[in-house]
Parts: C-alpha cells; sequence; structure tokens
C-alpha cells in the first residue's frame, strides 16, 4: 500500500442522520448482478458497462424530482452497441431507457433496469447546404449545434433554457421548445429527417427514398398497423378537429397524433411520432435540421409591472408588434434571481406582487430594427409601468451587455429559484399552456390555487405562447407534504383542462409526473390511440415502461427524491445539470451534478451501512482526485456552486497532520525546492524520459498517485537560471514570472527568446518597461497548495505572495503583472480567503493583471505588427474564464495571424497545474474533442498564456503550443 494513501472513511459522513426511506438498499451495494453484468460485458466489451454502486447512483438522478436507481449502465459507441442492447433485452425480456444529458424535468431520462447512456460517444455536428440545414448527432449540445452554425448565420428553432447542457437527442425527443420556438419553430415544425432505431433493432433513415420499401419488408406488420391507425383518425371528423385544435397551442403531452394526418407513409408518420416520444418508440441516432435564420439586430427590455395578471394582459400587445420573444416572471422569480452573477442586488427588495416582461424583438438589419422599436414605443405609452427599486429602467437596448444580464437571469429561473428553496426539499418544475389570450385569467386561478394549497411558487414563462412554468418545493420524506403535493396537481390539472381547455405538458413532455393525467386531457379515444400506437412499436414493452403512459393512477407520486442536506457549498443543487458539459472528467468519472448525487446517497444511508462503505471506496479517485479543480462548474452554475472547491475540502480532510506539516514546510522552503525542481527538469535532459517515466512510476507506487507526478515526455526543458535584467527605475509596470515559468522553459523546438524575455523586451518596445524584482525565487501564487487542500502551505505562500508583492509595487503604486493565467487567478482572488486581516487591507491596495490584460490594453495599441502568420488556433484556459479575459487572447492572436479560430470544443485541459502528470487519464480526456477538432487541419501557430495548459495540448495534439505573448514579440519585432 502507498504511504501516503488517502484513507476513504475521512470522507465519512459525520452528521447524525437518520435513514431515508428512498435510499439505496444494502441488497444493491455490491452493484449490478453478476449474470446481468457478466452478460452484457461478454456482448459489449468491460469498457461499455458501468457496474459499481456508485455508477448506479450517479446516474440514478436527473433534474427531474424522480430517483430510479438502474440495474446496470451502458455506454455504446455506435448504433450496432444499440441493436445489440435492444436484442439483449428482447430476448431476456428487460427494459431499456435511454440517456443523454439527464436535464428532462419529469424523470423520463431515469430506468429500472437497462440505463442507456448516448451522450459520451454521440456528439457530432455537420453543416450542410451552407448552414441552411445541419446533420447533429443526439448526445450534441444546443449550445454546440448553434455555435457551429452561427458562422453561417443561422441557428436552431429550438432554443430552450437550458441549450448549454441540454442535448439534440432529448430536444427532439421531448420536443422541447423554449422562448422562441412556440409552434412554428420546434422540433417537430423544423426537423428534415430522423435516423432510429426501433426496438426491434430496424434502423430508418427517414431521408432515404428507399426507407418506405424498406421498412415495409422489415416491418409489415407495424406499417400496416400504423396506416390502419391513420384511416381510423381520417375517418373521424370530430377527433382530427381535435388533434389540430390541441396543436394549436404548445402540447407535448402523450405522443404526436397529427403524425397521422401530416405523413402519408408509415416512414413519414414515424418521423412525426419520433419526434416528443420521449425515447419510448425508438432510439434517434441522426436528427437533420433545417434552420433558421439568426438576425443579430437585437432590442431587449426588461419592463416591470404592478401585478403578474397586469404584466399577462400586456402579452398580447408585444406579439401584434412583432416581439420574438415575450418572458414572464413573477416576483419570486425576479427576488430569487439575486444569486445569479450580474443582476442587481436591489432585486432583493422587489414587491412580492411585482412581474416583469422580458421582451426581445430581432431584425436582419438596424432599419428593421428601428421600426420594432417605434412599434414597441407605441405599446409603451399605453401601459402603466412601475419602478421599485432603483436599477429598473423599463426601457429597450441594444447593449449586448445588458441584454445577455437580462437573458441570465431568465434561463437561471429552475435553478435560481431551486437554489433559494428551504434545505432538504424537492422541487417541482410544472409547465403548461393556455390559449394566450388567456393567459391574464390563468395567471391568476394560478395564484389563487397555490394560496389554497400552502404554496408560494415561482411563476414564469413563454408568455407569448401562453406557456408558463412554476416551482413548488415540499418534503418527500413527508407523507403529508407529499399528500399536500398530490391535492395541489389532481386540482391544477382538472383547473388547466376544464377551465382553459390547455396542455398539461406544453415542452417538457409528459414523462412520469404527468402520464396519470394523460387521459384527463386527451379523454379516451385518442388515448387509447396512443397506447395502440406504443403497442404497435413496442409490443414486447421493452422500452420505457411506465414513461408517456402509465395505467396508475398515482404513478406521478412513485420514486419522488428525497433531498438531503449536505455541505453547505453544494446544498442548493438541484441536480439540473448545466455544470456537466463543462466539466473536464465528465467523460472519465463523475461530475459535479455526479459529485454531489452521490453525496447525497450517502448522507441517506445509516452510518456504516454496505452502500456508504462502497461508495465511499470509489468517491476518492471518481469524485475527489480526478476534479481538476477548475472550478467552470461554477461558471456554468446559474446560483454559482462550486463543486471545486468542494472536493479541495475534501482533499484537505483526507490529508493527515503529517502531510498538512510537509507541505507547510514545503511553502516556507519553496526557494530550495524551486531550485531543485529546475535541476531535476535539466537533469531529465541527460538522463532521458524512459528512465524517469519508470523512477516516476516506481515513487508513484511507494508513495502515492495523488502526490507524486508521472513524468511526461512532452514536459519541456528547464528554464533558465537567471531572469531577464530589468531596471526599476521608470518601470511602468511590476513583472512577476509566475515560479512554472521560472522552472519550465519552452518547448525543445521552440526558438528565439523566452516568455520572460519577450515579455521584457515586448514591453520595452511599446515604451512601457516592467520591472522584475531580485527576490521572486520562493515565491508563489499559493495555488499548488491551494489545489491540494493543504491549508497551512496555502496560508503560508498566500501570505508571502501578498507581502511581497504590495513591497514590489510601492504599496500598489505600480499593477502587478502575472505571465500565467491561473497565477493571475490565484493572486488577484483565490489567496484571499487565507490571508491575515492585515494582508487583506494589503491585498485590497494591489492592482493585478493577466499577462494578457497588460499586453492587449497597454502594450499592443503602442506597437507596430510587422508580420503575421497564416492561422492560429488559440486555447483559452479555464483561468482566463474566470478572470474575464479570454476575449483578450483572441485579440492578441489576431495581431499574431491573419486567421484565429477557437476550437467550438476548447474547454479546461484538466492540466491543472501537476493534475496532469498525477492523473494523466485526466488531461487525456478533457481534450480529446479539442485536439480532435485542432488535428482535423494544420495551423501556423497554436497559441495560450498558461505554460502548464500548453503542455497538456501539446500531449493531446502533438501540436507544439506556446504563449501569445512570445508571438506577439516575434510579430513586431523590427
Amino acid at each position: 500500500m502507498p504511504l501516503f494513501e488517502p484513507n476513504p472513511q475521512a470522507l465519512r459522513p459525520g452528521t447524525k442522520r437518520s435513514p431515508a426511506p428512498d435510499r439505496v438498499p444494502e441488497l444493491h451495494a455490491k452493484g449490478t448482478p453478476r449474470g446481468l453484468r457478466e452478460e452484457l460485458t461478454e456482448l459489449l466489451g468491460a469498457e461499455k458497462v458501468l457496474s459499481k454502486i456508485s455508477d448506479l447512483v450517479r446516474y440514478a438522478s436527473d433534474a427531474s424530482p424522480y430517483r430510479f436507481v438502474p440495474q446496470v449502465v451502458v455506454v455504446p459507441e455506435d448504433i450496432d452497441d444499440i441493436s445489440t442492447i435492444l436484442s439483449y433485452a428482447h430476448g431476456k425480456g428487460r427494459e431499456v431507457v435511454f440517456r443523454a444529458a439527464g436535464t428532462s424535468l419529469n424523470g423520463q431520462a431515469q430506468g429500472e433496469d437497462i440505463l442507456v447512456d448516448v451522450r459520451r460517444h454521440w456528439a457530432g455536428v455537420e453543416v450542410l447546404d451552407g448552414g441552411a440545414r445541419a446533420r447533429i448527432r443526439p448526445g450534441t449540445t444546443v449550445l454546440r449545434a448553434n455555435a457551429a452554425l452561427a458562422p453561417h448565420g443561422r441557428v436552431l428553432g429550438p432554443d430552450p433554457a437550458s441549450a448549454i447542457a441540454c442535448t439534440i437527442g432529448g430536444v427532439v425527443a421531448n420536443n422541447a421548445s423554449g422562448m422562441t420556438a412556440g409552434t412554428t419553430r420546434n422540433s417537430y415544425r423544423t426537423v428534415s429527417s430522423l435516423t432510429f432505431v426501433l426496438p426491434s433493432g430496424t434502423v430508418v433513415d427517414t431521408a432515404d427514398p428507399d426507407a418506405d420499401a424498406e421498412l415495409a419488408r422489415a416491418e409489415p406488420r407495424l406499417c400496416a398497423e400504423l396506416l390502419a391507425l391513420k384511416a381510423e383518425i381520417e375517418a373521424d371528423p370530430e377527433l382530427t378537429a381535435r388533434i389540430r385544435a390541441k396543436y394549436a397551442i404548445k402540447n407535448t403531452n402523450g405522443y404526436r397524433l397529427d403524425a397521422f394526418l401530416d405523413g402519408d407513409t408509415p416512414v413519414r408518420i414515424l418521423r412525426g411520432l419520433m419526434v416528443g416520444s420521449e425515447g419510448t418508440l425508438g432510439f434517434i441516432s441522426e436528427v437533420v435540421f433545417d434552420t433558421l435564420p439568426l438576425d443579430r439586430a437585437v432590442s431587449t427590455a426588461l419592463l416591470f409591472f404592478p401585478s403578474l395578471p397586469a404584466a399577462a394582459a400586456a402579452v398580447p400587445r408585444f406579439t401584434e408588434a412583432g416581439a420574438l420573444a415575450v418572458e414572464l416572471m413573477d416576483g419570486n422569480t425576479l427576488r430569487a434571481s439575486v444569486s445569479v452573477s450580474g443582476v442587481p442586488a436591489d432585486w432583493a427588495e422587489l414587491p412580492r406582487e411585482t412581474a416583469a416582461l422580458l421582451v426581445e424583438f430581432r431584425a436582419p438589419d438596424a432599419a428593421a430594427l428601428d421600426a420594432y422599436e417605434r412599434a414597441a414605443a407605441e405599446v409603451l405609452a399605453g401601459l402603466r409601468l412601475v419602478a421599485p427599486v432603483a436599477s429598473v429602467e423599463n426601457a429597450f437596448t441594444r447593449d449586448a451587455g445588458k441584454i445577455s444580464g437580462y437573458w441570465k437571469a431568465r434561463k437561471a429561473f429552475v435553478t435560481a429559484v431551486g437554489g433559494s428553496r428551504p434545505s432538504g426539499t424537492t422541487l417541482i418544475t410544472e409547465d403548461f399552456a393556455v390559449p394566450p389570450f388567456r393567459l391574464a385569467e390563468a395567471c391568476a386561478a394560478l395564484l389563487d390555487l397555490q394560496v389554497r394549497h400552502g404554496f408560494d411558487a415561482a411563476v414564469a414563462g413563454h408568455a407569448a405562447h401562453g406557456n408558463l412554468h412554476f416551482l413548488l418545493a415540499f418534503d418527500a420524506a413527508d407523507p403529508s407534504d407529499v399528500e399536500r403535493y398530490a391535492g395541489f396537481m389532481d386540482e391544477f390539472c382538472k383547473l388547466t383542462v376544464e377551465r382553459f381547455d390547455g396542455s398539461l405538458k406544453a415542452e417538457h413532455a409528459t414523462g412520469r409526473n404527468i402520464a396519470p393525467f394523460l387521459e384527463l386531457e386527451w379523454g379516451t379515444k385518442a388515448t387509447d390511440l396512443m397506447w395502440r400506437i406504443k403497442e404497435a412499436v413496442d409490443p414486447d414493452g421493452v422500452l420505457a415502461p411506465r414513461i408517456v403512459l402509465d395505467r396508475d393512477p398515482h404513478a406521478h407520486l412513485r420514486g419522488l427524491k428525497t433531498i438531503p442536506t449536505v455541505e453547505r457549498i453544494a446544498d442548493p443543487c438541484i441536480e439540473c445539470g448545466f455544470c456537466e458539459p463543462t466539466c473536464p472528467s465528465h467523460d472519465l468519472t463523475t461530475t459535479p451534478r455526479q459529485r454531489i448525487v452521490l453525496r447525497r446517497e450517502m448522507m441517506r444511508q445509516p452510518d456504516g451501512s454496505p452502500v456508504e462503505t462502497r461508495l465511499l471506496e470509489s468517491y476518492g479517485y471518481d469524485a475527489v482526485d480526478t476534479c481538476a479543480g477548475d472550478s467552470t462548474c461554477k461558471l456554468a452554475c446559474p446560483v454559482g456552486i462550486d463543486t471545486g472547491a468542494l472536493m479541495k475540502e475534501f482533499r484537505h480532510e483526507r490529508h493527515s497532520p503529517r502531510e498538512e506539516r510537509i507541505a507547510a514546510l514545503a511553502a516556507k522552503d519553496f526557494r530550495a525546492v524551486e531550485a531543485s525542481a529546475r535541476l531535476a527538469v535539466a537533469a531529465a535532459d541527460r538522463i532521458g524520459d524512459r528512465v524517469l517515466a519508470s523512477v516516476t512510476g516506481l515513487a508513484r507506487r511507494a508513495v502515492s498517485t495523488d502526490l507524486v507526478p508521472e513524468w511526461l515526455p512532452e514536459l519541456p526543458s528547464a528554464a533558465a537560471r537567471r531572469l531577464p535584467r530589468t531596471h526599476r527605475p521608470a518601470a511602468a509596470a511590476v513583472y512577476y514570472p509566475a515560479c512554472v515559468n521560472r522552472i519550465f522553459g519552452d518547448p525543445d523546438e521552440a526558438r528565439g527568446p523566452s516568455l520572460p524575455e519577450a515579455m521584457v523586451a515586448v514591453s520595452a518596445r511599446a515604451g512601457k518597461p516592467v520591472w522584475i524584482p531580485d527576490d521572486v525565487a520562493g515565491t508563489c501564487c499559493a495555488t499548488i497548495w491551494h489545489s491540494k487542500g493543504y491549508e497551512r502551505g496555502n496560508e503560508v505562500m498566500a501570505n508571502r505572495i501578498v507581502e511581497a508583492a504590495w513591497g514590489w509595487t510601492a504599496g500598489g503604486t505600480l499593477p502587478l503583472v502575472v505571465d500565467a493565467s491561473s497565477c493571475t487567478l490565484g493572486i488577484a482572488h483565490e489567496v484571499v480567503p487565507y490571508l491575515t486581516e492585515d494582508n487583506r487591507a494589503l491585498h485590497a491596495e494591489l492592482t493585478v493583471l493577466d499577462s494578457l490584460v497588460w499586453a492587449a490594453d497597454e502594450l499592443l495599441p503602442r506597437l507596430d505588427v510587422r508580420r503575421r502568420v497564416g492561422s492560429a488556433v488559440v486555447h483559452p484556459t479555464c483561468s482566463m474564464l474566470h478572470l474575464g479575459d479570454e476575449e483578450k487572447l483572441t485579440e492578441l492572436a489576431r495581431a499574431c495571424a491573419e486567421e484565429v479560430v477557437v476550437p467550438a470544443d476548447a474547454g479546461c485541459c484538466a492540466f491543472a497545474g501537476d493534475r496532469g502528470m498525477l492523473h494523466p487519464e485526466l488531461t487525456a480526456a478533457a481534450t480529446a474533442r479539442e485536439a480532435a477538432e485542432v488535428t482535423a487541419r494544420p495551423f501556423d501557430a497554436h497559441l495560450s498564456a498558461n505554460r502548464m495548459c500548453e503542455i497538456a495540448m501539446d500531449r493531446a495534439t502533438g501540436r507544439g503550443y506556446g504563449s501569445v505573448l512570445q508571438a506577439l514579440e516575434r510579430a513586431t519585432r523590427p
């Protein structure tokens, strides 16, 4: 056993707790039953079968209020794997549920038998016909698809608020729409063709001219039944009229019956039925969308009203004026949004009755937008608006920053309100639609219903389309609270259907929680048709049983998940999954959401249970060790949950007092540590990579794989012992070369000045000379200790660097320029909690600048660019995202190259100081998609602004990455 192997029991929850009613039973502690695991492993391969109890638990939760633990999780790579899984399920009488992003809100991505992850290996976008169409795989996020279309001036029709995380497979399978899609821009209306796998294993490409003939040969019974259903529906004028009327407003409840009216062949009928079928009729393996114009001229206003009905009453005026989006937010939503970065703090003081409309006009050019704004001004003149707090403007703006802030607040509806719910409560998100002209009446009725059942729900929605969402919080562990929720749902569904003839699900799909009310909305005849559709397509009931169709009147109360209280930093999490796409480990081990989900299951368990023990055994590597600690999850999370910070806390908890003392000593004697590290790197040139890899491998096995780095051939030679000579008089800034740039030099193939030499030269060339203090050796930004959770070492170095910087900068008179973005972040922000009170005061006087900001703002305007390379690809680091200066990297790169490319799949490289050397597999997984994009074509330069990130990208791509500062020096050299 390694000398410093962390003790998994150190993370055992120490709080006294009662076992939760929905805890995983002890009999499941060993994970997937052996027979099932072995059979699937033989068919698919071990790497595609996830069977540990920690695997099953982390996939058991999604954004919905439900939780079902699967028997096994499989991760197919292609359609052959899908067919194999379906064939196995048929033969063994098992059930299959497909899951992609897990952002659905009604439990339709959860299963109790075989759960199939169709996100990991199913991403990809192919732009067709100059952007008029796009071929997209189901694991691709909407955000990623639109990023590929944006250069062509096109966009997808569906625009759900969860676009950052939700995937195309789920969007189509649920017919999700969003802010502007309504009934004309949703998937049903904009999907050109689909490729899908039926439960039988038959693959159908609806774009294939021979698709109907091939389907008739493969599935004659299915074709006959579909045509018979079509004839039956069309022979019933009353039913036909009813179907058309139901889809005049947004509706995703049940199967899409108008597919029989719109499709004239079995394949075309199936193409319509698959949209919104929630994985119950087949697996969608590819979608071709007809895209829409991306109108770039935008004018937006956030308008405040005295009440929700008053705001709703104004909606038709704006839609008549041509507004593309009219979004409604009530007082609870607005007040909860203060937890979202950038939202005015005084919104917390808004009166409870206040409501707001977010109104947006989009046009292809300024002239067309001018006309819209004139129409909007006429509407405004006739409205009674209020300004209860100082930040309210009640005016249209074209300012991109303001518009982005408005939408950020609106899109954070579920997460912001959910994050502010009482700890330990479960969140329910409801979604319904009424005829738009009855929206104000529906709002008043909903408010009355909430009061009568003791709820104080938050309300928001796509008001232009009569579509409202509201959130309820209750304790799923309390039977009386569940009963209260059940009573509310019964009355709400009757109200929506009987009074407003509305849709019980406008865009979130039926899932599990509206299945018992399907017949209430559609009536017996139409509901029977839906059962017959299911029986025709999936006669053995293999796919997603109890989703969409369920005869149990209490099905919506089954599987409700409890939300145990966990560590404060993670407790607001509603498990929405917005954090997952940005997480470097999401294709390797766990995601931020899953780390929290696993922690919550530990809290559900009695202390010392076999399930808790097994979870802890896996948690160390799967959650703590393979977290890059980059905290980009905090940026993606609308309420700023920093799971990376939580994992650093857990690392600290696993440390023994001896380890903490050693780490503190290393900080105190860092001058010697730095010199030794540089000597070791220099010796590597003589010793050779193979020997060093062997030596470090032995040391890792003897000491700890989480303490001793693995030697990587991509590591560059040692930096020069001496830094460039500079002079303090007339210096415009203090230049702080990060310790990584004092230890590592440039790649072996690099020619020209080192990074410190380039920084000094280009600053002087711009008339802004910098000064390097003589005593920088032995100082550091403290990230080394911070990232590993060594609190005492972190305190030592944090205070040392701030005291040194105070002296170097003459009490903050000069800016401190740092040449590695992660170190800039460390000194500017991350050291603060570890400073003494006196040093916090000193820190507040410092101006810490990333070298990118210094070069772009202070140097570039004063430089003459004399030469450019043809093309450059850049790697924005996660620290740049936290600092908000990633655009500076692109700006500098444009000075150095004629063409600059930011990969659409760029993300955190997960090297994280030395974590990429401790766990190289983490960096390999994190960089795989970006590397594939980079290596798909040649570039003349590969640029970033952090040496360790550059090493990571060297390793991932086989291309030589270097600092943009060195490129700038070359481009401006006389």
